[in-house]
């Protein structure tokens, strides 16, 4: 089934480990691929993004500024920089968030290079002809697209391409600081770049040979098993099409929440 977000600070949750059957020591190899398996389900915490195939599921995009924000919204997309409490210092190489609010859901526009960013209220991130920020669209138009435009330093840092040719950027106005964040930069420089973040669990691996093309395969039952509910024929090929055309997280949670099967935090 398909996990909730896990903020720093959250209980870990201890697993009961399945017995060994006495097939695993004659198979060979059967204990050694159950460890990565269960390896793999465990990663915890956030990690920098290092290519386009990080940008999707969970993810959040973090400045350094005076104090380290993120972009966040709220109930009604209003869209703002939000402080970041879960950093060590100022190293946006070890920021997680703290509240749903700070986590989009990024999707790749099937047939594009662009991605467009869903809210926790499920509206997508927007910016209108004037570099207004919001999120309060339940469809995607030109204005929720966005290309993420990677930085020659890596590190996970990228701009953020409106369909104006726009970038998002950051000013710090005030005494205190405080963050605006707009998307009608002509030119990208230090305000224009963010640093992405994803769940560990969801960095992609590169695989290559027979082990990459076995995991391009999924069968009914482990999609049941993610959506939590039986599927119909239309269901199953619906998922594996997302899954191919790398939207598969927001398919997937619009099943369960049509079935009311809601995560805890990812809603």
């Amino acid at each position: 089934m398909v996990k909730a977000l896990r903020f720093k600070g959250d209980k870990k949750v201890k697993k009961r480990k399945r017995a060994e059957t006495e097939g695993d020591d004659a198979e060979g190899g059967s204990s050694s691929k159950v460890a990565k398996q269960q390896e793999a389900e465990e990663a915890e915490g956030w990690v920098d993004s290092e290519g386009l195939e990080d940008i999707n599921g969970p993810i959040i995009f973090t400045f350094s500024a005076a104090r380290p924000i993120c972009i966040a919204c709220d109930a009604v997309g209003k869209v703002f920089a939000s402080p970041i409490d879960a950093i060590e210092g100022e190293d946006l190489s070890t920021a997680e968030p703290t509240d749903v609010k700070q986590v989009w859901v990024a999707t790749k526009i099937h047939g594009t290079e662009k991605y467009s960013f869903k809210s926790h209220h499920g509206r997508y991130l927007s910016c209108d002809k004037f570099g207004g920020l919001s999120a309060t669209r339940e469809a995607i138009s030109p204005e929720e697209e966005f290309l993420p435009v990677p930085n020659e330093l890596g590190g996970g840092r990228w701009a953020l391409q409106t369909v104006r040719d726009k970038f998002l950027s950051v000013d710090e106005v005030g005494a205190g600081g405080t963050a605006e964040i707009r998307g009608d930069a002509e030119a990208v420089g230090f305000k224009e770049t963010f640093v992405v973040r994803l769940q560990a669990r969801n960095k992609k691996r590169k695989k290559s040979g027979a082990e990459g093309k076995g995991k391009d395969k999924i069968t009914r039952k482990e999609l049941e098993e993610q959506a939590g509910v039986k599927l119909d024929d239309e269901q199953v090929k619906a998922l594996k099409r997302a899954r191919r055309e790398g939207r598969f997280h927001e398919a997937l949670l619009d099943i369960r929440v049509k079935f009311g099967k809601h995560d805890k935090f990812a809603y």
